[in-house]
């Protein structure tokens, strides 16, 4: 493996104008982050532990381990500032901004959370922010764009294409190329040219390392599962970084299979947003890695209830894992992630995300398996099983009352009373 790539993924697919704010930048991550010149990473890590609330905890899910009849932990990164883990990785490369010099700080976002964690980040260290979000995000994420708007930062309307998060990083990259001097883009998952799918792991990566030593504190040995869902796979890979080189851990990447898997060439759309599992190879937004495409290399629209999945792309690296049989690549469907998201709140008192509910739906199709691994007399399985509880639901709950009554999602409350 090159520096620079994850097997054949990866790379730096930029126009000549962008070369140089990449090469800045991986000159500003090898000192600064890999090497902690002027004490860079201390800071970090204090600022992570004061302003941001780390670490989580590494909840025993009692209520689901009976259900499910093995032991399920939750990581709970919906307890980080902000209400989810991409504060980790916005906080990192807010710092780094400002340890580089540069006095602007410009990002993409779809579900509205990395641009909230952004905007927090620069209101904190005193930075300009300006958030590129689709204009359906917008709408159906508008608790979270008021947020940005309390913390000062601008945000600014995509009305071309779907109006989602393929559009919205496309136009922060054409900011970037013109103002490459004074700004920095906060990408807000480990996609794009390198060195971003590399450090935005590396700040992300703080959720499996707390979390690989709580697990021998307070359990004493490993998960045999961790579990996370994977859009664009920022929280992906930083359930997955600190596990990958334990073979005994198996590690599942959740998609979004939205209303069903597959592309409509003719429509050039995709109702699901699961690139690891159906995806084909190109170029996306700087990297080469596993997309939803037609046959002649056009992206297609992509399909989630959840806005932070709703891409039709993934980080190289997790491609990379995908291929080398290293991670497995499974996805649930939209009617499966929001009766997770109701199970979740009444059996145990936590509101997720609808990203995170992925994750959680997929652990029914996970403990089926393992009866069945049981009843066949195949070794089995007896560890704890770990979710990554990627983000709290508060900003989804305008999308699942509506998508609850319109499907009639059997856990969900009647909603009698508002009539």
């Amino acid at each position: 493996m090159s520096q620079k790539t994850f097997g054949d993924y990866g790379g730096q697919y930029v126009p000549e104008a962008l070369m140089p704010a990449l090469t800045e930048l991986e000159d500003a991550y090898q000192r600064y982050v890999l090497e902690n010149e002027d004490g860079f990473v201390d800071e970090f890590e204090e600022r992570l532990r004061d302003f941001g609330g780390r670490p989580t905890p590494l909840q025993r899910a009692d209520n689901l381990s009976e259900r499910y009849g093995f032991d399920v932990y939750l990581k709970r990164e919906d307890l980080v500032h902000g209400g989810a883990h991409k504060l980790n990785n916005a906080l990192g490369q807010a710092l780094l901004a400002k340890y580089m010099g540069k006095e602007r700080v410009i990002a993409e976002t779809g579900a509205g959370q990395h641009g909230t964690a952004t905007a927090m980040a620069c209101a904190s260290l005193d930075l300009d922010c300006e958030i590129y979000m689709g204009r359906t995000d917008i709408n159906r994420q508008r608790p979270n764009v008021y947020r940005m708007r309390i913390h000062g930062a601008d945000v600014n309307p995509v009305d071309i294409g779907s109006g989602t998060l393929k559009e919205a990083t496309n136009e922060a990259m054409r900011d970037w190329s013109r103002t490459v001097e004074d700004t920095h883009y906060v990408i807000g998952s480990v996609v794009g040219p390198h060195p971003f799918p590399t450090m935005v792991r590396d700040f992300q990566s703080v959720i499996s390392e707390e979390a690989r030593e709580q697990f021998r504190a307070q359990v004493g040995r490993l998960p045999e599962a961790v579990i996370a869902c994977a859009g664009g796979g920022s929280n992906t890979m930083g359930a997955f970084h600190h596990f990958v080189d334990d073979e005994d851990v198996d590690l599942y990447a959740v998609e979004a299979g939205g209303s069903g898997l597959g592309v409509d060439n003719e429509e050039s759309y995709a109702p699901n947003s699961a690139s690891l599992g159906t995806g084909t190879e190109g170029v996306l937004h700087g990297a080469r890695t596993k997309l939803l495409q037609t046959p002649e290399g056009q992206i297609v629209e992509s399909h989630s209830v959840s806005a932070g999945l709703d891409y039709a792309g993934v980080g190289p690296e997790l491609a990379y894992l995908v291929d080398e049989g290293r991670v497995t690549p499974v996805n649930v469907d939209d009617d499966a992630a929001l009766n997770a998201f109701h199970r979740l709140a009444t059996r145990e008192g936590i509101i997720p995300a609808l990203e995170s509910s992925h994750a959680l739906a997929y652990l029914e199709e996970y403990a089926e398996q393992r009866s069945a691994e049981h009843a066949s007399g195949d070794a089995p399985r007896a560890g704890p099983v770990m979710v990554n509880v990627s983000g709290r639901g508060d900003k989804d709950l305008d999308t699942v009352i509506e998508e609850s009554t319109e499907r009639d999602i059997a856990n969900a409350p009647d909603m009698e009373v508002y009539q």
